[in-house]
C-alpha cells in the first residue's frame, strides 16, 4: 500500500471521526447523494455513457482500489472503456446495497462543500441472453464535492473485495421478480418532491438485458399524461372544463342519443360518461350509454378517446403534438410518445410476456390512442410525477379540481380528474393509476403529503403480484393502508 493510500484514508476517517453522527437517511443531502450515486454507476458505469462518468468525476479524481492499485481519473477512464466496457456482451455491473448508505456532510467555515458517502455495493457478471451472475462485493467510500453548483466524485476508495463463493444475494427487489417470475420490473422512486432512484432489472428481450433507459408499454398509465396534457390546455384558457364537447364532435353511433349534449371533459376525466371501456366488447362492436352522464362511476377508454377526437378537431393538431407542444418540453419527456418510431424505440423497448413466459408482439401505434399504449421510460414516467407533484403545469384553481374528489368509486376511493385518489385520513391523500393489459401491469403513485412516490413498471400479465410488496417496502405504514383500501 502506498503512502499516499494510507494518508487519504487517514483523511477520510479523521473527517468522520470529527462528525457527530451519519444524517438521517430522510435528509435532502443524503437523498441527493442517493441519487448521485445511482446515476453515476446505473446510467454511467453499468450503460457505459462515457460522457456522463466524465463530467460528473473531478478532473483530479483519485481512485484507490486494494487489488487494483492507485488511478487518476485517466487512468481509470482507460480501464472502464477496456475492462468494463470492452465487451457489451458480457460486462460486469454494479448494484449498491442499499441499506448500507451512510452519508456524512462536509462544511468549512460552517458552509457545505461536499459529503462523503460510504456502503457496500455488490458486482454482478451481465451476458446477453441469461440472468445476471452474482461476482463479488466489496465497501466503498466516497467523497463528493460540490462545484459550480454540481455535485462531483473527487475521491474515492473501493476495498475489502469479498470472494465470490462466499457472496450472498442482498438486493430484495432482485429476489421479488425472481421469486414472482417478473421478467422485467421497472422501478422509479421519488422523495421529496424530486426523483432520486431509477431501477430497471430482468431483461429486454429474450437476448438482451434491459437497461436503466428502457422503455415500455405502459398501458393505461396513458390516461393520466392525456389528462395532464388536457388539463394545461385549461390551465392556459384553450380549453373549458364544463364546455359541451358535441360543438366539436359527436360520434356516429349515439348521434341520435340526446345524452350526447351531456359530455363534458369533466365527466370523461372522472369516467362518468356512461359508456362501457370498449365499444368492441358490445355484440355490435357500436358505442353507446349504459347509463345517464354524471350520475355515477364507470371506467371508460372510450371516454378518453372521445374527448381525443374533440381536442384534436378543435386546435387541428394530434394528440401527440399536443402532448409534446404543452407537456412534454417543460418536465423534460424525451422519451415518451403515443407514436411508435422505429428507429428510436425498436433497440429499447421491453417485450411483453404472459404468464408461462410467451411473448407478446410489441404494440407499434401509427395514431394516438388517448387511453392506451403510451411508450416511455421509468425516468420520463418518473418526472412527469414530480411535475404533478409541485405542480409545475396547471393553474392553482384546475390543480385543486385535479385533485379534488369528483365521484366516489369505493370506500376510500374516489376518482379526480384523471388519477384515483386514496383517501387516507388525517388530511392526506394518494394519487394513483394503473395500467394492464397483455404482458403490461403498471402503476403509478404520488403522495402529495410527503412528496413521496413510485413509478412500477412490469411486463408480465401478472406483474401486480409484486405491488403490494414494493409499497409496504418504500411506504411503510401508508403503503399498508393503499393496500388495504385496494383490496377491501
Amino acid at each position: 500500500m502506498t503512502t499516499r493510500f494510507y494518508f487519504s484514508i487517514f483523511i477520510l476517517f479523521f473527517s468522520l471521526g470529527n462528525l457527530q453522527a451519519q444524517i438521517d437517511k430522510s435528509a435532502p443531502l443524503f437523498l441527493e447523494l442517493k441519487k448521485q450515486d445511482s446515476l453515476f454507476f446505473e446510467r454511467g458505469f453499468n450503460n457505459c455513457d462515457i460522457a456522463y462518468l466524465e463530467k460528473t468525476m473531478d478532473e483530479n479524481l483519485k481512485f484507490y482500489h486494494d487489488n487494483g492499485g492507485f488511478q487518476d481519473k485517466k487512468l481509470f477512464m482507460e480501464r472502464t472503456k477496456q475492462n468494463i466496457c470492452g465487451n457489451p456482451n458480457q460486462k460486469p455491473i454494479r448494484k449498491v446495497i442499499e441499506n448500507s448508505l451512510e452519508v456524512f456532510p462536509l462544511y468549512n467555515n460552517g458552509e457545505l462543500y461536499g459529503a462523503i458517502q460510504t456502503g457496500e455495493h455488490q458486482f454482478y457478471i451481465r451476458e446477453k441472453g441469461k440472468a445476471d451472475v452474482l461476482g463479488g462485493e466489496a465497501k466503498f467510500t466516497s467523497v463528493w464535492t460540490k462545484k459550480n453548483g454540481n455535485w462531483l466524485m473527487s475521491d474515492v476508495l473501493s476495498y475489502d473485495h469479498g470472494n465470490p463463493n462466499n457472496t450472498k444475494l442482498t438486493d430484495n427487489l432482485e429476489k421479488l421478480i425472481k421469486d414472482n417470475n417478473i421478467p422485467t420490473l421497472g422501478l422509479g422512486v421519488i422523495e421529496d418532491g424530486k426523483l432520486k432512484q431509477i431501477k430497471v432489472y430482468g431483461k429486454l428481450n429474450d437476448k438482451t438485458s434491459a437497461s436503466y433507459n428502457s422503455l415500455f408499454n405502459v398501458a393505461s398509465l396513458t390516461k393520466p399524461v392525456t389528462a395532464m396534457t388536457v388539463l394545461r390546455l385549461v390551465s392556459l384558457g384553450k380549453w373549458n372544463l364544463d364546455e359541451l364537447l358535441y360543438k366539436y364532435f359527436t360520434d356516429p353511433n349515439i348521434a341520435n342519443d340526446p345524452r350526447n349534449k351531456k359530455l363534458t371533459t369533466r365527466l370523461i376525466l372522472s369516467h362518468q360518461t356512461g359508456f362501457p371501456n370498449w365499444r368492441w366488447m358490445n355484440t355490435d362492436n357500436k358505442l353507446n350509454f349504459e347509463f345517464e352522464p354524471g350520475t355515477k362511476y364507470q371506467y371508460s377508454g372510450e371516454g378518453f378517446e372521445y374527448l381525443r377526437k374533440a381536442i384534436e378537431k378543435k386546435f387541428n393538431k394530434s394528440l401527440d403534438e399536443l402532448a409534446k407542444e404543452y407537456v412534454f418540453p417543460p418536465i423534460g419527456m424525451s422519451d415518451t410518445s403515443y407514436i411508435w418510431n422505429e428507429k428510436k424505440m425498436a433497440d429499447r423497448i421491453v417485450t411483453g410476456y404472459d404468464k408461462d413466459g410467451k411473448p407478446y408482439d410489441i404494440v407499434r401505434n401509427k395514431t394516438a390512442s388517448a387511453a392506451d399504449d403510451l411508450v416511455t421510460s421509468v425516468e420520463d414516467y418518473s418526472k412527469f410525477l414530480v411535475s404533478i407533484m409541485n405542480n409545475d403545469l396547471l393553474s392553482k384553481e384546475v390543480f385543486e379540481a385535479m385533485k379534488t374528489n369528483q365521484v366516489k368509486t369505493k370506500e376510500n376511493k374516489y376518482f379526480g380528474l384523471g388519477f384515483e385518489i386514496y383517501d387516507l385520513g388525517n388530511n392526506e391523500i394518494a394519487l394513483s393509476h394503473g395500467g394492464s393489459d397483455k404482458g403490461v401491469n403498471t402503476f403509478a403513485i404520488i403522495l402529495p403529503k410527503t412528496k413521496q412516490g413510485l413509478v412500477i413498471f412490469t411486463n408480465v400479465d401478472d406483474g401486480y403480484k409484486v405491488y403490494e410488496s414494493i409499497l409496504n417496502q418504500y411506504f411503510g405504514e401508508v403503503g399498508k393502508k393503499i393496500v388495504e383500501i385496494e383490496t377491501k
